[in-house]
């Protein structure tokens, strides 16, 4: 089993910053895509930004040049640093990984809980 923890999640204002960060831990052989995605109220769930193992990212266009994804591999982990946070950044933020797990060598995809991030204007 794989557990997926985000956290720093919170309320900012407008123009300000925050940093998302989530870790995975239990069974895992290898961590292969890692990323974040938001869901606002009454939307559908949206891709914000993507890793591979390699660091090859992909953003959102309505994040592109104020939001970074980074990810530590030794740490099993993945980070978003989020600027100039805007109020329709407002969402549900839940990071997501390709892993295959150590267990049955079977690769899956997993989910965590989310985190709220509330940007007031």
């Amino acid at each position: 089993q794989v557990q997926l923890v985000e956290s720093g999640g919170g309320l900012v204002q407008s123009g300000g910053s925050l940093r998302l960060s989530c870790a995975a831990s239990g069974s895992i052989l290898r961590i292969y895509f890692m990323g974040w995605h938001r869901q606002a109220p009454g939307k559908q769930r949206e891709l914000v930004a993507s890793t591979t193992s390699g660091g090859t990212t992909n953003y959102a266009e309505s994040v592109k040049g104020r939001f970074t994804i980074s990810r530590d591999n030794a740490k099993n982990t993945v980070y978003l640093q989020m600027n100039s946070l805007k109020p329709e950044d407002t969402a549900v933020y839940y990071c997501n990984a390709d892993v295959r797990t150590s267990t049955d060598f079977r690769r899956r995809d997993y989910w965590g809980q989310g985190t709220q991030v509330t940007v007031s204007s």
